[in-house]
């Protein structure tokens, strides 16, 4: 048995093939390694290079202010997910705690946009990693050509979906494999990104750099200089550097402490990710500037491509060739630790019957959802052929459209776990602080960036300019995309009705006992 965290007691070794209520094994995961894996499918790496453009493009020099208020509502929703995890640990997470808080409607809303976002994300992440790779391979061999194959658009989406369908296979291997690989791939980016950081800031304070800024504390006060347009923007851009630090709530099941575990794993990650992502922004911005000229982050290129663009101006050769790298290895850590909650979302969706109970098979000998994973990547290549032919700069608009996404479905939770712990709120001083101030504030933050976001969508200078019908394209890929859920929600109550009559997942309270899934099925595929 692999021992996660020496400071846990270790799982007796007859447990850890015991498998959960849904058939996934169990005591698999310690803190350390939750928070590990929470770390993986952020992928500071990939997040930075992929979005820190879109936040200087909507505020300029207030970017680190947005990176800490992203985080506030992300870490007082943080709380909501980690009382929820503590009484009743699900590896459906918002969908099944929506579900037995606010209802059948609420749930399978929330939990669509849990899915639909990961998947989503998925292929954003392979096409930034199809982009490194011929990067990486173009500088090692001097090749220009080869450096620039990603920008072809066939040799990326065929290149992408490669990279899918690799990361589908390794999490079909089973969680213990998982874990191991991250260790190394994770320990390896952040270290090349302090790096970078440290070197971009010396070279800043030593006054070498092109942006000639002079450090200013008015770069974190977001309560000056910006419209709430701008700052919901970019606060959009924010709450979706610091997602998929709940990917330790979805593994309660198969974690050594299923009651505390996915919690403390779940908070260790984004505070760690919060003080690399402020390390980052203020190192980048102070060295390259806010400008839309040379290497400054306002430029095409870095909106594009962050370390693209800045890596040889700070690092030279030898250490452009390390953060390429580093940012390839970050992809393939988040991939594989991404396949995770989606493929565990759409197992609990189909064991509780809001999904076709095909969803519900567990391969028998690696006690993962293979199916749940292969439909995740065949539905994250079509998304991503599809948009990548609608617009030249698909990352700026799928990332817009996941800060939709992200904000809807943590909003929901948070606001479940206010109303499931409703006969709790004063029981002590704890409760009411971490059972209805943290998520009630924490949902409500989010929900109304999600009503600005939603406005700012249908504007086609929002994200690469892109528009159908002169509808910006985040609309139709955020907005749009959860409008599709509701109507394939009233598909699958027409198909199976049990679920959406309360039979499956039925409305509760704290205390209420959590029901039994199905049997789950054991399907090799």
């Amino acid at each position: 048995m692999l021992v996660n965290n020496a400071s846990e007691a270790a799982v007796p070794d007859q447990d850890d093939t015991i498998p959960s209520g849904k058939g996934l094994a169990t005591g698999k995961v310690g803190t350390f390694a939750g928070a590990i894996l929470s770390i993986a499918s952020i992928a500071p790496a990939y997040t930075t290079t992929a979005s820190m453009g879109l936040i200087v493009a909507a505020v300029g020099l207030k970017m680190p202010a947005l990176l800490i208020a992203g985080f506030v509502p992300m870490f007082l929703a943080a709380y909501a997910y980690r009382e929820f995890s503590a009484e009743t640990p699900d590896c459906g997470a918002s969908f099944t705690w929506s579900a037995r808080s606010l209802g059948p409607y609420a749930g399978w809303m929330a939990g669509w946009g849990a899915v639909i976002a990961v998947v989503i994300v998925l292929a954003n992440i392979a096409a930034v990693g199809a982009t490194f790779l011929y990067l990486f391979i173009g500088r090692l061999t001097h090749s220009e050509t080869i450096a620039t194959l990603g920008d072809n658009k066939l040799i990326n989406i065929v290149t992408t979906l490669a990279f899918l369908a690799a990361a589908g296979w390794a999490a079909s291997r089973g969680i213990s494999s998982s874990e191991r690989a991250q260790y190394v791939l994770v320990g390896f980016q952040l270290v090349v990104l302090l790096l970078f950081a440290g070197i971009a800031l010396a070279k800043a304070m030593n006054g070498d750099a092109p942006s000639g800024l002079s450090f200013s504390l008015d770069w974190f006060n977001p309560l000056t200089g910006l419209t709430l347009g701008a700052f919901a923007i970019g606060l959009v851009g924010s709450v979706f550097m610091y997602w998929g630090w709940d990917t330790a709530l979805t593994l309660g099941e198969e974690c050594t402490d299923p009651k505390r575990t996915p919690g403390r794993a779940g908070l260790l990650s984004i505070l760690t990710v919060l003080g690399t992502y402020l390390l980052l922004g203020v190192a980048l911005m102070w060295y390259a500037g806010v400008g839309d000229t040379g290497i400054g982050l306002g430029g095409t290129d870095a909106r594009n491509n962050v370390f693209g663009t800045l890596a040889e101006p700070v690092m030279g050769g030898s250490g452009e060739l390390l953060l390429f790298l580093a940012v390839l290895v970050s992809t393939i850590a988040s991939l594989q630790a991404t396949f995770l909650p989606a493929a565990r979302a759409m197992l609990a969706m189909g064991a509780f019957k809001a999904l076709p109970q095909r969803f519900a098979s567990v391969d028998p000998v690696c006690q993962v959802p293979r199916f749940a994973t292969a439909v995740a990547a065949l539905v994250a290549g079509g998304l991503y052929a599809i948009t990548a032919l609608l617009s030249e700069h698909v990352l700026l608009d799928t990332i817009a459209a996941l800060g939709i996404m992200i904000c809807w479905y943590y909003g929901i939770t948070a606001f479940a776990s206010v109303w499931y712990f409703r006969k709790r709120w004063f029981a002590s001083a704890r409760d009411a602080v971490f059972k209805l101030i943290f998520p009630l504030a924490g949902g409500t933050m989010l929900l109304v960036v999600f009503g600005i976001s939603v406005r700012e969508s249908l504007k086609p200078e929002i994200g690469s300019g892109a528009s159908i019908f002169g509808i910006g394209l985040v609309f139709y890929l955020g907005f749009g995309i959860l409008a599709l859920g509701a109507v394939l929600m009233l598909i699958q109550r027409w198909r199976e009705p049990e679920y959406f009559r309360g039979e499956t997942l039925p409305r509760a309270v704290s205390g209420d006992p959590m029901p039994a899934p199905a049997e789950p099925h054991s399907h090799a595929l």
